[in-house]
């Protein structure tokens, strides 16, 4: 099929066959019959009919939309050509939640009859890439032939939006669209094409009807009788008696339909590999400190997101309109880590997507990618384009389907919401990866939402050039970190009257991580170690049984006594000041990463603001040398100079807690 729609996708010229068969006055329109396509390097040209069976100019080239032609009329300037379709959607075009409703894999070459009254029915005329053949099968219980070309397209059932059903043959007629116009206004008539008889389609059991056949002209009646013969099915007689051949481009050949029947199937040699079934059930949790332990993990899923509540409800408007609309629009997102800005993002995304299955809004596409799970930022092409299509490419080719994808206009095309987290660090040089992100929901055909994730409140202004930052918007949302009160707040909704703290105890946690950083994360999993301690202490006397303050400040000296934490507490004046600066450095960038130079600088101003003489350059390499010996800092190995990068080997709060408590 790749290699036919390449032969399809080169340079066409459009024109239409012979003189208009109707004419509507009131609307300014003349109705044709048929059009030739002249294909560039071909000598004979191709024609579609009404009635047959096209194709049209998709995102994806190598499965481009499949629709039958119901009508072809032209405006009063006749530049324009309009086409009314029946579409047909392949399982690529169905959503991911709703594909397992079909109960059994697809067929490569399956198509499905689309009844959905929301979807447009014209296209340009102009995107017709050609004919194609299409068999229809009855029963629905007959398997797909075997051996048959793969420029062949089956259907059997039709799909609403809602479920996969039985196709019934009435559909598959050629309606009258109610754009037509009245009998009385059209011009000479022609012969209609014949339909076949929905009686004779429903008592063929294996017949095939092939549609958009290779051949030209009609089909003489000793080829309906050798095609009889053949098949030895009287409905196959009756409607190949009827249908009258359709011409597409390529050489002109006869090709005879071949009828296979039903092959029995073959037990495969090797059982496909399966992950073996669970012999028990998981175990539950035992006690009260195991339930409040599975709680508090940073996987669960809580019931709702405390806190979050204004938060949730921009984020849910914006997209919501966006969707509704079918415009495109970015949002940046920012706050510190551990503020819930992914986890209110996903749980608008759930109540969106459970509106959509409701047909309360129309249906989206969600995609999501991480810049921390990239080795190169260029890679954001490549995972968004396998997300959409499930097609493989080079970042180049990806970037530019991509661009062709947000730039072309298409018919059915739904909303997509993407999700960019650490967009920081999909910085490049040329800032050419943020640039297409944010350019290409502003296109009037992309209907493609952006939603951004980072760190940095003012990343755009940071480290964003002119005309990436415009093109950005100024819809943006700041998430503050979390209070004392907000992270006892949540941690009390997550036990959700699981009672197995002290309120002592969570408010102390919560005042700890709160005045150092807000991370309701870290707030977590010193929860979690301190229901750990305090099982293991069991066997100690302790009255309620419960986790109390002493637990709790055990497990915040584990938690902030790591063996990073001492050998920060025993390091010099001035290499605790470079690592004051370095952090410094990383907030005023935006980035998790700097050069020596720049951290140099921030050295100096605070050795000067401590009264201490400032170092010089080589005296702060050393610095640097015996952090990075110490593995406190990871640096680069193969330059030792003014443009030495640098990062963290430690999270940043451990850096601060250590260097407070010093």
């Amino acid at each position: 099929m790749s290699r036919y729609i390449t032969r399809l996708r080169m340079r066409r010229t459009y024109k239409w066959n012979g003189r208009p068969v109707g004419e509507d006055r009131k609307l300014k329109r003349q109705y044709y019959e048929s059009m030739s396509i002249s294909v560039e390097g071909k000598t004979e040209d191709a024609t579609v009919s009404l009635g047959q069976y096209i194709l049209i100019e998709g995102d994806d080239d190598d499965n481009p939309f499949v629709a039958q032609l119901l009508k072809l009329y032209t405006d009063d300037s006749g530049k324009k050509k309009t086409a009314v379709l029946q579409w047909f959607v392949r399982m690529c075009e169905v959503p991911q939640n709703k594909r397992k409703l079909l109960g059994r894999d697809p067929h490569p070459q399956e198509i499905f009859f689309y009844q959905d009254r929301s979807c447009d029915n014209e296209v340009d005329g102009e995107t017709i890439l050609g004919a194609v053949q299409v068999g229809i099968y009855v029963p629905v219980q007959d398997p797909f032939p075997v051996g048959k070309s793969r420029d062949i397209l089956f259907v059997k059932l039709l799909w609403d939006t809602k479920s996969f059903r039985a196709l019934d043959p009435e559909l598959m007629q050629p309606s009258q669209s109610p754009k037509s116009p009245p009998p009385s206004s059209r011009g000479p008539q022609t012969r209609a094409l014949p339909t076949p008889d929905p009686s004779v389609m429903k008592r063929a059991m294996s017949g095939i009807l092939t549609r958009g056949s290779m051949s030209t002209g009609k089909m003489s009646s000793s080829e309906a009788e050798s095609l009889h013969s053949a098949s030895k099915l009287s409905a196959a007689k009756a409607l190949s008696a009827k249908r009258r051949s359709q011409a597409v481009s390529g050489p002109q050949v006869r090709k005879k339909l071949d009828l296979c029947t039903p092959a029995t199937p073959r037990t495969p040699r090797h059982a496909t590999p399966s992950i073996p079934s669970r012999t028990a059930p998981a175990r539950k949790p035992g006690n009260v400190l195991e339930e409040a332990r599975a709680r508090l993990h940073v996987s669960s899923v809580p019931e709702s997101l405390p806190c979050r509540e204004q938060e949730f409800q921009d984020i849910y408007n914006f997209v919501e309109s966006k969707v509704i609309d079918g415009t495109g629009g970015c949002m940046y997102i920012s706050g510190v880590p551990g503020t819930g800005k992914t986890a209110t993002v996903h749980e608008v995304i759930r109540s969106l997507q459970q509106s959509a299955e409701q047909d309360e809004i129309p249906h989206f596409r969600f995609i999501e990618i991480n810049g921390m799970k990239m080795t190169d930022p260029h890679q954001a092409y490549v995972q968004i384009l396998q997300k959409l299509t499930d097609q493989k490419a080079t970042p180049d080719h990806a970037a530019a389907l991509l661009e062709k994808r947000f730039s072309a206009p298409a018919p059915k095309k739904e909303t997509v919401v993407l999700l960019v987290d650490e967009l920081d660090l999909l910085w490049t040089r040329k800032q050419n990866v943020m640039y297409n992100l944010f350019d290409w929901p502003t296109r009037r055909n992309a209907r493609l939402v952006v939603l951004t994730i980072a760190n940095t409140m003012d990343l755009p202004e940071r480290i964003m050039i002119n005309r990436v930052a415009s093109r950005l918007g100024l819809t943006r949302m700041s998430f503050q970190p979390y209070t004392f009160k907000q992270l006892q707040q949540i941690i009390t909704s997550r036990l959700n009257r699981v009672k197995a703290f002290e309120e002592d105890a969570l408010q102390l946690v919560s005042r700890k991580v709160a005045a150092l950083s807000g991370d309701a994360r870290r707030c977590l999993d010193i929860c979690r170690r301190a229901t750990e301690i305090c099982e293991h202490s069991g066997s100690q006397k302790n009255s309620s049984g419960l986790v109390g303050m002493s637990h709790v400040m055990e497990a915040l000296d584990e938690m902030f006594s790591s063996s990073y934490i001492s050998a920060i507490r025993c390091a010099s004046v001035q290499e605790q000041l470079f690592l004051r600066a370095v952090i410094a450095e990383f907030r005023r960038l935006g980035l998790e990463e700097a050069t020596f130079q720049q951290v140099f600088v921030q050295h100096q101003a605070l050795c000067r603001v401590e009264g201490l003489q400032p170092a010089n350059v080589s005296e702060g390499l050393t610095v640097c040398q015996r952090l990075g010996s110490c593995r406190l800092l990871l640096l680069e190995g193969s330059r030792l100079d003014l443009f030495l990068r640098i990062r963290l080997n430690v999270s940043q709060d451990d850096v601060l807690y250590a260097l407070k408590a010093d």
